[in-house]
């Protein structure tokens, strides 16, 4: 592999990611968006690809599918729509990404926990968390944003609760009003920033 894990650092050279496999061949059609891929796998996709590879969870090319592909590119990702096609079903696809020199880090902040779920919801807005931490770790290029829940760090996306603001430049924020259950669990959040290896 491209990425080699270490300490909540993310190291990559010269190679490609792991392969990702977000969606399925839903109405629309199958979308491995980059920005997509970028929010639900923070730390792991290099910040400016070289290239872009999809094939189908069986091994075939895309070319070997025939298939008429909407976006398949480094800045958007890929998109498969049904519509385009002649049986009016994509193939289930995933995709990877090349990345190339120079090498760099992705650096984690420590893991912020500003507010419990009580009243409106869990508030982690970056704002407040740089006024509370002043000369913390919360620099001002942050590029991915993080929340797991505090009692057994289960991955925010992954709970299936509605999310007001899930953003790295403005922080996190669950609010109970959204939730069918009418609560949110109770969040962490941490922040991921790009950084050259040897700094």
């Amino acid at each position: 592999k491209a990425m080699l894990m270490s300490e909540g650092i993310s190291f990559f050279s010269e190679g490609w990611t792991e392969w990702f496999d977000r969606d399925t061949p839903s109405l629309i059609g199958d979308k491995e968006t980059l920005s997509s891929l970028r929010r639900e796998n923070p730390g792991k996709i290099c910040p400016n690809p070289t290239n872009i590879e999809a094939v189908t969870l069986s091994g075939h090319s895309v070319e070997e599918t025939g298939e008429k592909i909407f976006k398949y590119d480094t800045k958007s990702g890929f998109i498969c729509r049904n519509r385009d096609q002649r049986d009016w079903k994509c193939q289930d696809y995933k995709v990877r990404f090349s990345c190339s020199f120079p090498v760099f880090a992705v650096c984690w902040t420590r893991w912020y926990n500003r507010d419990c779920p009580t009243g409106s919801g869990d508030w982690e807005h970056l704002s407040a968390l740089r006024k509370e931490n002043p000369g913390g770790d919360l620099c001002a290029d942050l590029v991915y944003v993080e929340a797991v829940t505090v009692e057994d760090k289960t991955p925010a996306l992954k709970t299936g609760q509605k999310f007001h603001l899930y953003s790295p430049g403005k922080g996190f924020v669950c609010r109970n009003e959204d939730q069918s259950s009418g609560n949110c669990s109770d969040y962490k959040v941490r922040f991921g920033y790009y950084s050259p290896l040897g700094y």
